[in-house]
């Protein structure tokens, strides 16, 4: 019973960060940026190439969760 609780705990924890992070894979680097609503559209992100980049300024999502300035920080935009 005690393994079963730490099992659903565990799984719990997991969905709840994929709720509220993007993962985003990037050229060279790996982002994660904090989502604005709990969702699971647009968890992990492929951004690899410049028109990986140029569709992510264009998801409203991550508009809102303000990829722009991830980008700005990094010295990838």
């Amino acid at each position: 019973m005690k393994k079963f609780v730490l099992i659903i705990i565990i799984v719990g924890a997991l969905s709840f960060s994929f709720l509220n992070y993007h993962f985003i894979l990037l050229d060279k680097d790996f982002k994660i940026l904090k989502k604005a609503d709990l969702t699971l559209e647009y968890t992990f992100i492929d951004a690899r190439g410049a028109t990986g980049k140029a569709k992510l300024f264009l998801t409203p999502a991550l508009v809102k969760a303000g990829i722009k300035n991830a980008f700005k920080e990094a010295g990838k935009f």
